[in-house]
């Protein structure tokens, strides 16, 4: 599996609440959340990323509540992947629920600018910066956790394994 796409460059610490506002939380759905991404930290977020794009954060990126609007509306926003230094454990947990790839990655974390393209290649463990022409090695997923990514979330990989599809 490998992603490719623009980065968005973002801080230490990014809550929940900058992730998706609290006053749309009247919604769990995910294309009506994804008008509001970011938007607490970047107001014009929302407007400017692209399905396929990839989120880079510095330490604890997802900390705050345990509401699971927060990856709902970076899926429903078509994030590609979310690169951070480090991730609140709730939200690494909910993300990987979703099927919204997340990576632990301190060194690409750091060296990645806004803009720079990125390619990630989850079956090698590479980070690959395109534009700055270096390369990142992280522990690849195991294949359950690939199957779960591509199969959208955890419910949607049960359901195909309880149906015998896959």
């Amino acid at each position: 599996m490998k992603i490719e796409g623009k980065v968005w460059k973002f801080g230490d610490d990014i809550n929940t609440d900058e992730i998706i506002p609290a006053r749309y939380l009247v919604t769990t759905d995910p294309e009506e959340l994804a008008k509001h991404v970011m938007e607490d930290a970047d107001p014009e977020f929302p407007n400017k990323v692209q399905p396929g794009d990839i989120i880079v954060a510095g330490k604890n990126f997802g900390c705050g509540s345990s509401r699971e609007h927060a990856p709902l509306a970076l899926k429903g926003a078509k994030i590609g992947a979310i690169i951070a230094e480090s991730f609140a454990r709730i939200f690494y947990r909910n993300a990987i629920n979703l099927g919204l790839p997340i990576i632990e990655s301190p060194e690409a974390a750091k060296d990645a600018e806004e803009g720079d393209i990125i390619e990630i290649d989850f079956d090698e463990g590479k980070i690959i910066n395109r534009t700055k022409g270096k390369e990142y090695s992280f522990k690849p997923l195991p294949e359950s956790l690939k199957k779960v990514f591509e199969a959208g979330g955890l419910m949607e990989y049960a359901k195909d394994k309880l149906s015998g599809a896959k």
